[in-house]
């Protein structure tokens, strides 16, 4: 078998367990210190492995099967061939020593195997391949994968040249080959992401599956359809679950048994207060000063003394680990649904949203974002839910002090805000805008002689300090304009700077800080309700005495109810925060209680929880059914 080709197939297959054995290895090395379980643990991960390598290589390896047994003899056998598979075998190499740079990165990212994070970063090459070359050392890099293929194609050089002493009639490459293809739609049919579950260690789970078929899982599952996934209740009981957690003081219930619409009764006089949310990339709370930051470490300066003037809410929680899931709770205030955001969905125009109230009270809407928004879809998704786009595209080349390939700089960035709030209060319009940041994204690169720390050092630290900067630099301008009484600012972020976790949903990877700050209007305090990125279009509304009828999963953070609750999700799990306690959903109606230790900030096995799991799924199921029957549709009865 070695001699034909056969054995070129099984030399393709050695080379990819090989790497694919190597890559594991590299993987499980970055997670140790996060590992657990021992040795009986990481058996499971090289026997469980090398079922997802085998089958990663039946998809990809079925082409050269085919190639294989429809290649006539004397082409097979002709003199000009075997340099040609010499060159195939030195390309499979370079990729899959590619892969491996590739997953290294991107684990020490995310703390996970390539996601739909990977797929959807296909869609934008512009900025993904920018990201590579100005955050990665690819000089360094590149040399060394080739390296490796030239050393993997000279250890098989012997082995590869023996494959072109024999011939192997049709008929019996047919019964080899035959299987081979039938083994890619067996894997489909049999296989999921179930049998990587060695552990409750999720980084003991991510080393047990091979990259580039999670990759294809994602690719293949980028929305999960609830009612055929997850845990589910009677619709009329867990709405009439759901309509008593969103119950509050002045707000009625004025739609059917299967709807949450109420009518939110205004509390005093109407304030129409501008209101600017700025939302900062990947800021964690734990970079806070309030939240244990290294005393010393004066990174936020500037936000750590704004969080004693304002409304600082300490127990506030992202809904993910991407920006589009808290672009998406903020302006929708929904829960996340499975799989990938409503903003990079089709159709996703025309809902009932935060930018549909202040319309209605008579406010401009803007989203105001440091890159080009077409990237996830962001542009769509704001233009077709009632705001006007300001994005890289409307900067004038003398508005750019400095750029990266995700956008202009925090600066620059809240310089064009000023200049937009300038006009449209010179206007007598009252604004409304989202204004999403960038420089706290690897590279972290900002401009120089701002802060003390070098652009070229490109760390996060460096990153978070310089936005620090540009947002006092912002509000110590804003205090010279006209408007600046009377508006309403936000300081938030999109998610954490980490998402990674041994957790199923690690809620530490979660909390993020949340500033609200007017002088005139928001007396400072400390608010200590449990809360989540949908909670804060009503919040806010709420400061400003608005009435307004909702469809809103979120509520007030300072109308009564002090017991609250966070939205947590991963791409295919969502967990519900409350009184110590999490509920996670996952795919296979799979439903599961927790501890967590919030001082401690640990997460820990607990006992079942039914009345908390029943309410986790009322609000997945509820918001899963009004959003696939439209129900949140603006002029929907």
């Amino acid at each position: 078998m070695n001699k034909d080709r056969r054995g070129l197939f099984l030399n393709f297959l050695l080379l990819f367990l090989g790497f694919s054995l190597l890559t594991r290895l590299t993987l499980l090395a970055l997670a140790w210190p996060e590992l657990d379980g021992g040795l009986w643990v990481l058996l499971k991960i090289f026997c469980v492995g090398v079922v997802y390598d085998c089958a990663a290589f039946s998809y990809a390896g079925a082409p050269l099967v085919l190639y294989l047994l429809l290649l006539p003899e004397r082409v097979y056998a002709h003199s000009w061939h075997r340099p040609v598979m010499y060159a195939l075998f030195f390309v499979s190499a370079f990729l899959l020593a590619f892969n491996l740079a590739a997953e290294y990165y991107f684990f020490y990212e995310f703390g996970v195997r390539y996601n739909f994070i990977a797929v959807d970063y296909l869609v934008y090459t512009n900025e993904v391949v920018g990201n590579i070359r100005e955050s990665y050392n690819l000089p360094v890099v590149l040399p060394l994968v080739a390296a490796l293929a030239a050393g993997s194609l000279w250890l098989f050089r012997r082995r590869l040249s023996s494959c072109f002493a024999d011939a192997l009639p049709l008929g019996r490459r047919a019964r080899w080959a035959l299987p081979a293809l039938a083994l890619p739609g067996l894997c489909f049919l049999l296989l999921d992401g179930r049998l990587a579950q060695v552990s409750k260690n999720e980084y003991a789970n991510e080393a047990a599956m091979n990259g580039l078929y999670s990759f294809g899982s994602a690719f293949l599952n980028n929305e999960l359809p609830y009612e055929k996934f997850y845990a589910a209740a009677d619709q009329a009981a867990a709405f009439g679950t759901l309509r008593a957690a969103l119950a509050q003081p002045g707000v009625q219930f004025i739609g059917g048994e299967e709807d949450i619409l109420r009518r939110v009764s205004a509390r005093g006089p109407l304030k129409k207060l501008n209101v600017v949310v700025i939302v900062e990339e990947s800021l964690s709370a734990e970079y806070l000063a309030a939240f244990g930051a290294a005393k010393g470490a004066d990174t936020l300066p500037n936000l750590d003394a704004l969080a004693a003037k304002s409304l600082f809410f300490k127990r506030y929680y992202a809904a993910g680990t991407r920006t589009v899931r808290g672009l998406e709770a903020m302006t929708l205030s929904i829960p996340p649904l499975p799989g990938t955001s409503i903003v990079k969905r089709p159709d996703n125009g025309g809902f009932f949203s935060w930018g549909s109230v202040m319309r209605d009270l008579g406010y401009v809407n803007k989203y105001i974002y440091a890159g080009y928004g077409y990237f996830d879809n962001m542009n769509a998704f704001y233009s077709g839910n009632g705001f006007d786009i300001v994005d890289r595209a409307d900067f004038a080349k003398s508005e750019i002090t400095f750029a990266n390939i995700w956008g202009v700089c925090d600066g620059d960035l809240l310089t064009k805000t000023l200049k937009e709030a300038d006009a449209d209060h010179k206007a007598g319009r009252p604004f409304f805008y989202m204004v999403m940041t960038t420089t706290n994204h690897r590279p972290f690169t900002y401009p120089d002689g701002k802060i003390d720390i070098p652009s070229a050092s490109q760390s996060r630290r460096g990153a978070i300090k310089y936005a620090d900067y540009a947002i006092g630099q912002f509000l110590a301008e804003a205090r010279k304009k006209p408007w600046f009484k009377d508006t309403v600012f936000v300081i938030t972020a999109d998610h954490c700077a980490n998402s990674a976790g041994k957790a199923e949903i690690p809620v530490r990877n979660y909390h993020i800080p949340l500033i609200v700050y007017s002088p005139a209007h928001v007396k400072p305090r400390a608010v200590e309700v449990l809360s989540a990125q949908a909670d804060l279009a009503p919040t806010v509304l709420g400061l400003m005495n608005a009435a307004y009828e909702s469809r809103f999963f979120g509520r007030d953070m300072l109308n009564g109810r002090p017991e609250g609750r966070a939205f947590l999700s991963t791409f295919q799990k969502m967990g519900l925060l409350k009184d110590g306690r999490l509920a996670v959903l996952g795919p296979k109606r799979y439903l599961k209680s927790y501890n967590w230790d919030e001082p401690a900030r640990a997460l820990a096995e607990g006992r079942e929880d039914k009345a908390l799991e029943e309410e986790a799924v009322s609000f997945y199921q509820g918001a899963n059914y009004i959003y696939k029957s439209r129900l949140n549709r603006l002029n929907t009865p």
